[in-house]
């Protein structure tokens, strides 16, 4: 139920693509990523350098797939947690839940485009490749248009990156469950990470954005928990007056 929220709300915006392009930024993440870059995005450093690798189709097949099991592993990282450590599971669930819903708050906010957009729109200055769709293409064939198109979902809402700050906040809460969970969490999460930026789908200050997100929930759950505790009770009571 949260993935299906969390996609509706991540779309809601570009209902009125013309009226959220007027408000889009796109400056500021390559002005932020060139100096990191030093001088170059990190994207097409990345691509251009990998691009020599004798195996790099099969590189970027991995990464892809990568990203694709994103809609998969917050959840069955919880889904660890409520089995194996289940007095662990209500707290996770809402740092998890409160990573999607602050991070989709700020895409109504500032919505801000991937390095791949702006590539496409010219405005890099340099070539980022969106590899996904290469892959998307050759692995689905004729059923990829509509696969991108359903899933495709709003191209603006880039900062912060929310598959990285849930996967990485998926590998914090795993390695609190037990140290082989942990390091399967951080397996990830630094794996997608790295693809996330070679494919060309986000900024690295999108990530740095994505991983402060957790570190403000990590330390705002504590605060809030007193109030979602409260909600909660009067939600059951409420339940309990309608089933009689």
């Amino acid at each position: 139920m949260q993935m299906w929220a969390f996609t509706m709300v991540h779309e809601i915006p570009f209902d009125d693509p013309e009226r959220l392009r007027a408000r889009l930024l796109t400056r500021y993440p390559i002005v932020l990523d060139r100096a990191l870059g030093g001088g170059r995005l990190p994207n097409a450093r990345l691509q251009l350098a990998l691009s020599r690798f004798r195996h790099v189709k099969v590189l970027d097949r991995f990464l892809t797939w990568t990203h694709w099991l994103w809609f998969f592993e917050p959840y069955l990282a919880l889904a660890l947690i409520l089995v194996r450590h289940n007095d662990r599971f209500p707290r996770s669930a809402r740092q998890l839940a409160a990573v999607f819903d602050i991070g989709c708050a700020v895409y109504f906010a500032a919505p801000t485009a991937p390095p791949w957009w702006s590539s496409e729109q010219k405005l890099t200055g340099e070539e980022v490749r969106r590899i996904m769709v290469e892959v998307g293409e050759e692995t689905w064939g004729s059923a990829w248009p509509s696969m991108y198109e359903t899933l495709g979902g709003n191209p603006w809402a880039a900062m912060p990156s929310l598959h990285f700050a849930t996967a990485l906040m998926a590998a914090l809460l795993l390695s609190e469950a037990g140290p082989v969970e942990g390091a399967v969490g951080w397996s990830y999460a630094l794996t997608l990470g790295f693809g996330l930026v070679y494919l060309g789908e986000h900024y690295v200050t999108d990530l740095v954005a994505g991983a402060a997100l957790v570190a403000l929930v990590r330390r705002g759950e504590p605060l809030a928990e007193p109030l979602v505790a409260g909600v909660n009770r009067t939600l059951q009571r409420l339940e309990r007056i309608a089933s009689g």
